[in-house]
């Protein structure tokens, strides 16, 4: 018989428990703030989704991170309004948008109420890109 024959095959190995992979760290919903910032804060940002008052967050607090994210969202969300509406006005697909437009405001909204901190969906990367 040949030596390939003769030699024993290690028993089966169990595999090591598999973890999820870690997803990439994203600007979204995992960006830390401080916890002050935020309980001071929040109250203010939260004008950055309602429509122009997004400057008063946006000039009136410089010093804080968590106010100037929310007020750049909101920048990126008036411009959508404005965009917005020359379309707004046509049947079904302006007011399915307009519906969308209310829907995406109100859940940043909440959401910074809550004291959390809600990318956008498509316009909220494109914060970072503003540079004030």
């Amino acid at each position: 018989m040949s030596d390939d024959m003769n030699q024993q095959v290690p028993p089966n190995q169990p595999m090591p428990p598999m973890t999820p992979p870690t997803p990439p760290p994203s600007q979204g919903a995992n960006m830390s703030f401080d916890p002050k910032d935020i309980e001071e804060n929040k109250l203010l940002a939260c004008l950055s989704y309602v429509n122009i008052l997004f400057l008063i967050p946006l000039l009136a607090k410089k010093d804080s991170r968590f106010c100037q994210e929310h007020a750049k969202q909101g920048l990126l969300m008036f411009l959508a309004f404005i965009v917005g509406s020359f379309i707004f006005w046509f049947p079904v697909i302006g007011w399915l948008l307009w519906f969308a437009y209310v829907i995406i405001n109100i859940v940043a909204l909440v959401k910074c109420l809550m004291g959390e901190f809600w990318e956008i969906p498509v316009i909220g990367p494109y914060r970072k890109k503003i540079n004030l």
